[in-house]
């Protein structure tokens, strides 16, 4: 190819203006700024009319559009869809609501476009302070190991990998599991799927993921639990991991860390604590005692994209191993030679922890959300929701058609309208005509065989006002049922 042909090529994705494009851009963060500050005025979610759908059913685009363009489109097609959970009515799922502070921290983030799997820059140290962070609030010692991943479900199946290996020993990486004792892990009957389906893909199978019983206070049966590891034990088979859960997935339960740390330490067994969004309750002091044997666990799992309200994705594992951390995943490579100076040092590197080589820059927006409240702040607005999940519960009891189905442990309400000969399809009626509503969204689930209308306050900006009009227009949506 001649020099000539190579000078014509101007082909740089930059803006051809500069200044055109700040002034575009000013005006997009106005637009989220606004949509933020003024998200109490509108629905929390809407139904999604087929031309809106239609929109999206294009090709792929061969020549572009202007920048102004194609963010009217977001602004009209996009953004009013939504599923809400940055709304103050948003009860769902287990979502943040996310801050202003995250969103500029992504930003940044986006504007540096670090690639966080190694090398030595200071991004690598954000995330590391992040660790050490969360080494400090769990109590684990200085040489603890975390990374950031995209979410708990994540997390989760790398801790269970760093205990396979601890189980199995490094042959486990070169030889896989064929010709090893069947390894068997436990968790409660109310944990979340993504332990099952870490035994899948960690190639040891989710029929030997012993889903234990629960109580009366729904959390994990541990006379149960520690029935069945001797069982699994006596009948040669090898149990290697324990998940208890804070903050289980329909009702909010926490397991007894204690007592699981124990049976867990007795047998010889890893000790994992799911805390997808509960873990964080160490930042309330109101809240900390519930969690109390969290201290003892091998590994923790958290997303600080829920209670912590950082911008989706921020999920995170902490391992109390560093060394076995590091043995069960680092891989030597030709391509990511390391040296003692130069962008090759200063590693350990976060690919050597997990198995992402192209990381995000996740941190940032962790460490600016802390750096910005403060972990007391963050820890008053969890323990706000806890309150606010405690009035909801009072006011349900105090209604002669509701019932609740499960004690509120921190943040969660099970109710529904009395059982009636159509009882489940009232409920799930109501929930779709709540959603519907614009007002709030509550979502469904299932206790002990009854649908339950499930209220989940995770958003840092639901007030009492929320929990009145959700339980206001539900109680409206009934009498109309009856019309």
């Amino acid at each position: 190819m001649s020099k000539k042909t190579l000078e014509n090529f101007t082909a740089s994705l930059d803006p051809e203006d500069w200044q055109q494009f700040r002034s575009q851009g000013h005006r997009m963060l106005d637009d989220m700024i606004d949509y933020l500050q003024h998200i109490r005025e509108r629905p929390v979610w809407q139904p999604i009319p087929d031309a809106e759908r239609a929109v999206f059913r294009g090709g792929l685009p061969a020549r572009g559009s202007d920048l102004p363009e194609v963010h009217r489109q977001f602004m009209d097609h996009i953004l009013p869809y939504a599923i809400g959970n940055a709304h103050p009515g948003f009860f769902g799922w287990v979502h943040g609501g996310g801050t202003p502070v995250g969103m500029l921290a992504e930003m940044l983030a986006a504007g540096l476009n670090a690639n966080l799997g190694g090398r030595d820059h200071i991004p690598v140290e954000v995330e590391r302070q992040v660790v050490r962070w969360m080494a400090e609030l769990f109590q684990f010692p200085p040489t603890a190991s975390g990374l950031f991943v995209t979410g708990t479900s994540m997390a989760n199946m790398l801790a269970l990998l760093v205990a396979r290996y601890r189980a199995l020993g490094g042959a486990v990486r070169s030889h896989g599991v064929t010709g090893q004792p069947q390894l068997v892990a436990y968790t409660s009957a109310g944990a979340h799927g993504c332990i099952a389906q870490a035994m899948d893909l960690a190639g040891l199978g989710s029929a030997h993921l012993r889903k234990i019983p629960m109580n009366a206070a729904f959390q994990m049966d541990t006379a149960a639990l520690e029935a069945a590891i001797t069982a699994d034990r006596e009948a040669g088979l090898l149990p290697f991991f324990v998940a208890a859960t804070v903050g289980t997935v329909d009702v909010g339960a926490v397991d007894d860390l204690p007592v699981v740390a124990a049976i867990a330490e007795r047998n010889g067994v890893w000790f994992h604590v799911d805390g997808a969004y509960g873990a964080l309750a160490m930042l309330s002091p109101q809240l900390r005692p519930q969690l109390d044997g969290i201290e003892l666990a091998d590994s923790i799992a958290c997303d600080f994209h829920k209670w912590g309200q950082v911008p989706y994705d921020a999920g995170f594992v902490l391992v109390r191993d560093g060394d076995l951390h590091l043995e069960t995943f680092a891989t030597p490579a030709s391509y990511l030679r390391r040296d003692t100076r130069g962008m090759a040092a200063n590693s350990p590197w976060p690919c050597d922890f997990g198995p992402d080589l192209s990381r995000g820059f996740r941190a940032l927006k962790t460490w600016f959300t802390f750096q910005v409240f403060g972990a007391e702040r963050i820890g008053q607005a969890i323990y706000q929701t806890c309150l606010l999940a405690r009035y909801l519960a009072e006011r349900v009891s105090a209604e002669p058609e509701l019932e609740l189905l499960a004690p509120v442990a921190l943040n969660i309400v099970c109710f529904r309208y009395r059982r009636g000969h159509d009882g489940d399809a009232l409920n799930a009626a109501l929930v779709a005509d709540l959603q519907e509503s614009g007002v709030a969204a509550p979502s469904l689930t299932t206790v002990r065989g009854q649908l339950a209308i499930r209220v989940a306050v995770v958003n840092h900006r639901s007030r009492q006002q929320d929990i009145d009009a959700l339980l206001a227009t539900l109680l409206k949506l009934r009498r109309q049922h009856d019309l």
